[in-house]
Protein backbone atom coordinates (compact mmCIF):
# COMPACT_ATOMS: atom_id res chain seq x y z
CA UNK A 1 0.00 0.00 0.00
CA UNK A 2 1.22 3.24 -0.87
CA UNK A 3 0.43 6.68 0.40
CA UNK A 4 -0.43 9.47 -2.73
CA UNK A 5 0.44 13.33 -1.49
CA UNK A 6 -0.85 16.02 -2.30
CA UNK A 7 -4.37 15.02 -2.75
CA UNK A 8 -5.82 17.01 -0.15
CA UNK A 9 -5.28 20.89 -0.60
CA UNK A 10 -2.45 20.84 -3.55
CA UNK A 11 -5.01 21.04 -6.24
CA UNK A 12 -6.08 24.23 -5.16
CA UNK A 13 -3.03 25.83 -3.38
CA UNK A 14 -0.50 24.75 -6.28
CA UNK A 15 -1.62 27.77 -8.37
CA UNK A 16 -0.80 30.08 -6.13
CA UNK A 17 2.36 28.55 -3.91
CA UNK A 18 3.82 26.45 -6.73
CA UNK A 19 6.92 26.60 -4.55
CA UNK A 20 5.40 24.78 -1.44
CA UNK A 21 5.06 21.56 -3.04
CA UNK A 22 8.31 21.34 -4.70
CA UNK A 23 10.44 18.35 -3.84
CA UNK A 24 13.80 19.58 -2.02
CA UNK A 25 16.12 18.85 0.77
CA UNK A 26 15.26 21.97 2.11
CA UNK A 27 11.95 21.06 2.65
CA UNK A 28 13.35 18.14 5.16
CA UNK A 29 15.88 20.94 7.15
CA UNK A 30 12.41 22.72 7.27
CA UNK A 31 10.65 20.58 9.10
CA UNK A 32 13.14 19.27 11.60
CA UNK A 33 13.61 22.93 12.25
CA UNK A 34 10.25 23.09 13.37
CA UNK A 35 10.04 19.75 15.36
CA UNK A 36 13.05 20.75 16.73
CA UNK A 37 11.96 24.37 17.97
CA UNK A 38 9.07 23.20 19.28
CA UNK A 39 10.53 19.96 21.15
CA UNK A 40 13.20 21.96 22.51
CA UNK A 41 10.82 24.18 24.68
CA UNK A 42 9.75 21.27 26.98
CA UNK A 43 13.75 20.43 27.66
CA UNK A 44 14.56 24.31 28.37
CA UNK A 45 11.86 24.39 30.40
CA UNK A 46 12.43 21.23 32.47
CA UNK A 47 15.67 22.73 33.04
CA UNK A 48 14.71 26.05 34.38
CA UNK A 49 12.51 24.49 36.87
CA UNK A 50 14.95 22.15 37.69
CA UNK A 51 17.13 25.05 38.40
CA UNK A 52 14.72 26.60 40.16
CA UNK A 53 12.94 23.64 41.83
CA UNK A 54 9.79 24.34 41.22
CA UNK A 55 7.51 24.95 38.44
CA UNK A 56 8.51 27.37 35.74
CA UNK A 57 7.25 28.27 32.08
CA UNK A 58 9.92 31.09 31.20
CA UNK A 59 8.33 33.63 28.44
CA UNK A 60 10.79 31.56 25.74
CA UNK A 61 8.51 28.10 26.20
CA UNK A 62 5.39 30.26 24.38
CA UNK A 63 7.46 31.66 21.68
CA UNK A 64 9.59 28.53 20.69
CA UNK A 65 6.02 27.02 20.70
CA UNK A 66 4.48 29.28 18.71
CA UNK A 67 7.25 29.78 15.85
CA UNK A 68 7.71 25.80 16.45
CA UNK A 69 4.04 25.43 15.33
CA UNK A 70 4.17 28.35 12.27
CA UNK A 71 7.19 26.38 10.77
CA UNK A 72 5.00 22.88 11.24
CA UNK A 73 1.86 23.99 9.68
CA UNK A 74 3.84 25.20 6.84
CA UNK A 75 5.73 21.85 6.75
CA UNK A 76 2.06 20.35 7.01
CA UNK A 77 0.88 22.10 3.90
CA UNK A 78 3.71 21.22 2.04
CA UNK A 79 3.40 17.06 2.53
CA UNK A 80 -0.01 17.81 2.48
CA UNK A 81 -1.44 15.18 4.76
CA UNK A 82 -4.94 15.98 6.43
CA UNK A 83 -4.45 14.26 9.90
CA UNK A 84 -1.08 16.28 10.04
CA UNK A 85 -2.86 19.29 8.45
CA UNK A 86 -5.92 19.28 11.31
CA UNK A 87 -3.57 18.07 14.03
CA UNK A 88 -1.43 21.42 13.40
CA UNK A 89 -3.64 23.78 12.40
CA UNK A 90 -4.83 25.12 15.54
CA UNK A 91 -1.47 25.66 17.53
CA UNK A 92 -0.20 28.74 15.71
CA UNK A 93 -3.76 30.53 16.91
CA UNK A 94 -3.44 28.96 20.51
CA UNK A 95 0.28 29.62 21.27
CA UNK A 96 -0.24 33.30 19.59
CA UNK A 97 -2.86 33.93 22.03
CA UNK A 98 -0.75 32.79 24.92
CA UNK A 99 1.93 35.53 24.07
CA UNK A 100 -0.94 38.21 23.58
CA UNK A 101 -1.67 37.05 27.19
CA UNK A 102 2.11 37.19 28.16
CA UNK A 103 2.53 40.08 26.76
CA UNK A 104 -0.34 42.14 28.96
CA UNK A 105 1.34 40.64 32.10
CA UNK A 106 4.12 41.67 31.36
CA UNK A 107 3.03 45.15 30.47
CA UNK A 108 1.11 45.38 34.54
CA UNK A 109 3.87 43.69 36.59
CA UNK A 110 7.32 45.13 37.41
CA UNK A 111 9.29 41.98 36.67
CA UNK A 112 8.38 39.33 34.14
CA UNK A 113 10.05 35.87 33.16
CA UNK A 114 13.66 37.23 32.08
CA UNK A 115 13.43 41.03 32.94
CA UNK A 116 15.45 41.98 35.63
CA UNK A 117 13.86 44.22 38.13
CA UNK A 118 15.12 47.74 38.07
CA UNK A 119 17.25 49.03 40.06
CA UNK A 120 16.53 51.47 42.90
CA UNK A 121 18.16 54.84 43.35
CA UNK A 122 20.48 55.03 46.61
CA UNK A 123 19.68 58.01 48.55
CA UNK A 124 22.50 59.83 49.97
CA UNK A 125 23.80 60.03 52.92
CA UNK A 126 24.68 63.49 54.66
CA UNK A 127 28.13 64.52 54.87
Amino acid sequence: MSTVTGQFIEPWLQNWVPWLYTSSYWWTVFGLTGNLMFSSRFILQWLVSEKSQKLVVPPYFWHLSFWGSVINLIYAFHIDNAPILFGVCFLPFIYGRNLVLLRRACGKTETCGERKPALQPRALKPA
